[in-house]
């Protein structure tokens, strides 16, 4: 199964925190940051033509973890309520009114620094939310740090509150074992990355289930569409 919105969202967010590393840093750490930002790509690259976990945690969307108020399944009105003065962005405001994809998706990025949510979470740096038929189906979190010795460090912190079970009964991503942990369940996944010279690459990624099939069944519906006729 391939997750296609979403992934270039990662690769924006994963390539801007390695840009603001300050011009002083030593060749030895901008090859650290170029290594990190390399392994946060290749992870977003690769799970999107990588199966799905067959693991199914059992969870159903109630049990969905929420960041700083932010839901799968909420409308951009509910979304821009978290964010002060976000709907008076210019560009957020033009990817709102932008009619929708061929299959129903949408999307925009909101970063932070601009528009401080209520009740930040710390590190939390930028949102990039993708939507289907006007519900978010994608979140992309980014963080700018802490740096986590591996991945299993940062799920603990993640889940705590949450109803998620722990850490060693996540999928380990192969090749990525100590930083990218998956979790999949009835009716919804999470990723989990760490990331950078300073955790500057970390993302959580929370996905509906259910809209990523409506989304391939509407790709798959008009791939089989545009094939051509045989020949009499």
């Amino acid at each position: 199964m391939k997750i296609v919105t979403g992934i270039a969202f990662i690769l924006v967010f994963a390539g801007a925190c390695k840009s603001e590393t300050s011009s002083a840093t030593t060749n030895r750490n901008a090859n650290a940051n170029a290594n990190a930002n390399a392994n946060a790509n290749r992870a977003t690259v690769e799970t999107a033509s990588a199966p799905r976990a067959v693991f199914d945690c059992g969870l159903t969307m109630p049990a969905a973890p929420s960041i700083d108020g932010l839901k799968l399944r909420m409308t951009a009105p509910e979304i821009l309520a978290l964010f002060p003065r976000s709907d008076q962005d210019s560009q957020i405001s033009a990817r709102v009114a932008k009619a929708p994809s061929k299959y129903g998706e949408s999307g925009f990025l909101i970063s932070l620094a601009d528009y401080p949510a209520k009740n930040k979470t710390a590190d939390l740096t930028r949102v990039d939310v993708t939507f289907v038929d006007g519900k978010a189906y994608i979140y992309n979190f980014g963080y700018n740090g802490p740096k986590y010795p591996q991945v299993d460090d940062f799920v603990a912190k993640f889940i705590q509150g949450t109803s998620l079970p722990a850490a060693d009964q996540w999928q380990d991503h192969a090749g990525l074992e100590s930083q990218l942990k998956v979790l999949t369940c009835k009716d919804f996944e999470v990723r989990v990355f760490v990331g950078g010279e300073t955790g500057n690459l970390n993302y959580v990624q929370l996905m509906d289930l259910e809209a990523e099939k409506t989304l391939q069944d509407r790709r798959a519906k008009a791939k089989a569409q545009a094939k051509p006729s045989p020949s009499p």
